[in-house]
């Protein structure tokens, strides 16, 4: 399979990211042409990669001196307490800018990595090698990195752009059915935020992704979703427009990870497809959106059996809980709810034209689940 080269420009940096299968036998190479200087490589891998693809990893790095460590890829492991002590350790093996921190996992250790280079003497290499469907398309592109705080997710964080980023699609092949569903709905959000040509393409090949592992599928997919968010984000690198439109249904997914104490019982793909629905319906009751639209995406959640109501994973008096959550979301400005809602497949409103107070959203939210 021919392997795909996306070139992401930023104000500060460029950087190229490779999707393909066989692409992780570029790393060494990548390594050697865009961080030049590196002599020391800190490898921090997900412990639950399986070991033939870690010894890949290692292989590829022979020629450089491996300080290597393996975490759980669980939410509280991005803490300031845990980045401090990953900091203090690197320091102490004598890592300097020239050098580089590659991150193989899924989100949740990118955004940990991405936030420790951010920090370590103010910007060290950083190099991403996602391995989840979610991560491949969604958090290793756009420069987004951060740990929780007890008030919230990711509340704390730097925007720092990686140096390069690979995207092996073998990694796809061990994953669990329901981390693909987890990816699944950051794809879906880009057809839906921007590319309606991309969202009819989803209604006939989703179970290529969901059920056959097609790699052909999946690798267009990847290489898509990349694209529309190169979109925003390169235009947009900080958040403080456009890029806001990549929320769409992230207010209400976060306020439901947060009122389920991020346990596993939700993860944040499954919250993110309920709260695209919630979204819309929200639309739809706003006469912002057509029926029509709301029941074609429905569609695709039925065909697909995806995540589509709250009353599977909470008490309808715990609504209450959520929207509480969501009026402290990062994005909001004052006191109300900032939400995006949907035009049509394709488009949808501006930041800042919906906001709701947390005493309508609790009323609304029990008319619209």
């Amino acid at each position: 399979m021919r392997i795909h080269k996306i070139k992401v420009k930023n104000r500060e940096i460029d950087y190229s990211i490779f999707i393909g299968s066989g692409a992780l036998s570029l790393l060494g190479k990548q390594i050697k042409y865009t961080c030049p200087q590196t002599k020391k490589v800190a490898l921090i891998l997900d412990k639950n990669i399986p070991g033939q693809y870690k010894k890949k990893v290692k292989r590829a790095l022979s020629g450089y001196k491996v300080y290597s460590k393996e975490y759980l890829p669980k939410e509280n492991l991005k803490s300031f307490k845990n980045a401090g002590l990953l900091v203090e350790s690197l320091l102490q093996k004598k890592f300097n800018r020239g050098d580089s921190i590659v991150a193989v996992g899924g989100g949740i250790i990118g955004d940990f990595v991405g936030f420790v280079s951010s920090i370590l003497k103010r910007g060290i290499n950083f190099i991403n090698i996602p391995s989840t469907l979610l991560s491949q398309v969604d958090s290793s592109v756009g420069g987004k990195t951060g740990v929780n705080s007890k008030e919230g997710k990711n509340l704390i964080g730097s925007f720092y752009q990686p140096r390069l980023v690979i995207s092996e699609l073998a990694f796809l092949k061990s994953l669990p059915k329901r981390e693909l569903v987890c990816g699944f709905a950051e794809i879906l959000k880009y057809s839906l935020i921007r590319d309606k040509k991309f969202f009819n393409y989803l209604k006939k090949n989703s179970k290529k992704i969901l059920e056959e592992r097609n790699l052909k599928v999946l690798k267009n997919s990847i290489t898509r979703s990349c694209k529309n968010k190169i979109y925003f984000v390169t235009r947009d690198e900080k958040e403080s427009g456009k890029r806001m439109l990549l929320n769409f249904g992230h207010t209400f997914a976060h306020g439901i990870e947060a009122a389920s104490n991020f346990s596993r019982k939700i993860n944040h793909g499954e919250a993110v497809l309920i709260g695209m629905l919630l979204a819309t319906r929200l639309s739809v009751r706003k006469r912002l959106c057509s029926n029509y639209t709301l029941k074609e995406i429905e569609k695709i959640y039925k065909a697909n059996n995806l995540p589509s109501s709250l009353k599977k994973y909470f008490l309808k008096k715990d609504f209450n809980k959520i929207v509480d959550f969501m009026r402290i979301d990062k994005k909001n400005y004052d006191n109300k709810i900032n939400l995006i809602l949907l035009k049509k497949i394709g488009k949808t409103t501006n930041p800042g034209d919906f906001r709701i107070s947390p005493k309508q959203m609790k009323e609304v939210l029990k008319k619209i689940n």
